[in-house]
């Protein structure tokens, strides 16, 4: 793993390097780069095919070994560098989610610390691992955590999907692994990559499942040992608890679910309840080896809220689009990736008795759907499980099955037909053009992602696509005034802003993030906005000092307002669940009067008022 992690690590480092020698056009406005990306990606599956026919003619089985690493790494570095080789900018810009993600990796860029992305003096609630692993590297090439965001997410998948083909090729077939990888790693980046942090664990899952229900389910005629499998698990939960949340609550739910049914078929086959003792030993270590490396990120949040600090309940839970009403069926959507599903839960239903990897998938989708609708029936309690972000999951485990079904049908054809080989020529081909047919499209699966990643304006203060830039344009200039006023380290000033993008460009802590659901639950968002907002209804400089001294957080050393004609503004949120959007916008305005004071400078950029505290 630790060689194929390097050698994926290098083809898209090469890869991304190459790719920004060219001066390329703007994705939106050209079809140039589209082009490139399917030449790219036709050559990587080349050479896969490659690597499957060595695999089978048994020759080489090194060189093909390291190949598969390389081609399913350039795959995935082509797929998503090719289409964003004329911006600095990842999927989403800095938009939205991307931007709270931009701005941690900012942070972690500026100290290896485990500090809040926004908040000064908190441990950080979301977890740290992909971000902080970025941030050293941002810090070791001596680049910004915004630039460094793009390759290292697109570095990161390519590497994750190597892995995937190294456990793969330790549970089934290498000519199978190196099919199976190519497929999960085309569906997670048309449906999962636009959260890198959350691809990175979700590739995994589909094997990971299959080494787990390996180590849980110990037949008779299997033997006592599997506890490889259950250490392999226990590490992958782990890592997963220190990456996201959200896909580590599903896998471990998963693999408890599993435990339970080795628990049953045990006491069936041996008619002794003792039986289920062995496998849920098993489960325990496994998520004793979790915790221990889960710990890793969360122990500084765990061991501040245990001591007493007051923190509300977050509600980073509180979203419930259309997608998280109802249950996802991706196998009867008409598309390429739908037929995958479909033919992924035929085989399943139709291996469920005799094959464990069927065993293993199915009890992954079925959990899903457990999920699902726990998080639907949470509602009724002011929650959800998220369960609308466990759809890309869902159909990596149904696209992995299909994969699985593919082979065998086919191999019922070619026995069927008496391995004639015009038919087993036929089904490769069209096995291979449906792969192409779904790979070219994966861009225009992205393409709106991939335009706000030309529309934004960059850290740069431009915009790829070389129109005009927005406000960001100005923030250079701003981050200037503030470095003279405040000489020293970004870290040691407080800023107060409602552009909060400002923040995922320079590491300033914020006094208020973006929205409460991306707040750290002991930061106490809801009143820091009450306090904001009782600050405009103050009347003089004396009574606005006074009140900032006596808040309970560290207050504003900085704020960055935008301009209007009765003051300085800024635009504050409130989660306003269950409504849906869920987040209630709404403007508080600061007289001018409030800063007419020595204590306090006034510089004008832009859209922007500075307001600096210097006494």
């Amino acid at each position: 793993m630790i060689l194929a992690s390097a050698v994926g690590a290098i083809v898209s480092a090469v890869g991304l390097y190459a790719f920004g020698q060219v001066s390329w056009p703007a994705f939106p406005s050209s079809n140039v780069t589209h082009a490139v990306t399917t030449v790219g990606q036709v050559v990587t599956i080349a050479v896969l095919a490659l690597c499957v026919v060595l695999y089978r003619a048994r020759r080489w089985i090194r060189t093909a070994t390291v190949l598969s690493w390389a081609g399913v790494s350039g795959f995935v570095t082509v797929t998503l560098g090719m289409p964003l080789s004329a911006t600095k900018l990842y999927l989403h810009g800095i938009s939205v989610d991307q931007e709270f993600r931009t701005e941690y990796l900012t942070r972690l860029t500026d100290s290896a610390a485990l500090q809040d992305m926004t908040y000064a003096d908190l441990p950080p609630y979301y977890p740290a691992g992909w971000f902080w692993i970025g941030g050293r590297v941002a810090n070791l090439l001596g680049m910004e955590g915004w630039e460094t965001f793009k390759p290292y997410a697109i570095g990161s998948i390519a590497v994750a999907a190597v892995l995937a083909l190294v456990l793969w090729n330790k549970l089934i077939r290498a000519d199978w692994a190196v099919v199976v990888t190519l497929a999960t790693a085309a569906l997670v980046v048309a449906y999962g990559s636009a959260e890198p942090y959350g691809a990175v664990v979700a590739i995994l899952i589909p094997p990971v499942l299959v080494l787990a229900w390996g180590g849980l389910y110990r037949p008779v005629k299997t033997g006592r040992g599997g506890w490889g499998a259950i250490v392999g698990t226990g590490l992958f939960l782990g890592v997963a608890a220190a990456f996201y949340t959200l896909y580590l609550g599903f896998a471990a739910f998963a693999v408890t679910l599993m435990a339970l049914v080795a628990a049953g078929l045990a006491i069936r086959a041996q008619g002794s309840w003792r039986a289920a003792i062995d496998p849920l030993l098993r489960l325990a270590a496994t998520a004793a080896i979790a915790v221990a490396i889960a710990l890793t990120v969360w122990l500084p949040y765990l061991l501040q809220a245990l001591r007493g600090s007051p923190a509300d309940s977050g509600t980073a839970t509180h979203y419930l689009p259309d997608a998280g009403a109802r249950l996802p069926l991706p196998m009867f959507q008409f598309s390429l990736a739908g037929g995958l599903c479909l033919l992924g839960t035929i085989w399943l239903v139709s291996r469920v008795m005799t094959s464990r990897r069927a065993q293993a998938l199915g009890i992954g989708v079925i959990g899903i759907y457990l999920w699902a609708l726990m998080s639907m029936a949470l509602t009724a309690l002011g929650a959800t499980l998220l369960s609308f972000r466990l759809e890309p999951v869902l159909i990596l485990l149904l696209g992995t099955a299909g994969v699985f079904g593919f082979f065998e049908f086919s191999r019922w054809i070619v026995l069927a037909t008496s391995e004639n080989p015009r038919v087993k020529a036929s089904i490769v081909v069209i096995g291979l053009a449906g792969l192409v047919a779904f790979v070219q499209n994966i861009p225009n699966v992205l393409a709106s992602d991939i335009t706000v990643a030309y529309t934004d304006t960059d850290g740069d203060g431009v915009r790829a696509d070389k129109r005009p830039p927005g406000a960001a344009a100005y923030y250079a200039d701003v981050d200037r005034i503030i470095t003279e006023l405040r000489p020293g380290e970004r870290h040691d000033t407080i800023v107060l802003t409602s552009d909060t993008s400002f923040l995922s460009f320079y590491p300033y802590f914020g006094f208020q993030a973006l929205t409460s659901h991306y707040a750290n639950p002991l930061a106490h968002f809801r009143e820091r906005a009450e306090a904001i907002e009782s600050w405009t209804d103050l009347e003089t400089p004396d009574q606005l000092i006074a009140a900032l001294d006596e808040a309970p957080w560290r207050p504003p050393d900085v704020f960055l307002f935008r301009k209007s004609a009765d003051g300085y503004t800024l635009r504050l949120a409130e989660d306003v669940y269950p409504n849906h959007p869920n987040v209630r916008r709404y403007t508080v305005t600061f007289p001018a009067e409030l800063f007419d004071d020595p204590r306090f400078t006034i510089d004008d950029v832009g859209p922007f008022v500075i307001v600096t505290r210097v006494g």
